[in-house]
């Protein structure tokens, strides 16, 4: 436990980013589980999936939580997912 007074409004500072980067990435894994189902149903939804998973990892990459090269591959990825469906 931090003894100065700086070192606990630093602990409590990290702590709120933690639990902020932690609600936007189990909210982008919520998403891509979405939209994966969507691809194996065959769903005629997985358009507009697609466009909210574009939509959450463009802001996971905004806020850094996740790389903007990293999130880039992945969107690049789940399109081909999407054109081999069809």
């Amino acid at each position: 436990m931090p003894q100065r007074r700086t070192a606990i409004k630093d602990l409590r500072n990290s702590h709120t980013k933690h639990m902020q980067n932690l609600d936007i990435r189990t909210d982008l894994k919520k998403t891509i589980k979405k939209f994966t189902t969507a691809i194996a149903d065959k769903k005629a939804d997985s358009k507009a999936a697609l466009n909210e998973l574009y939509k959450k990892m463009d802001k996971a990459a905004k806020r850094k939580v996740m790389h903007k090269k990293t999130a880039a591959r992945r969107k690049s990825r789940f399109a081909k997912l999407i054109a081999a469906a069809k």
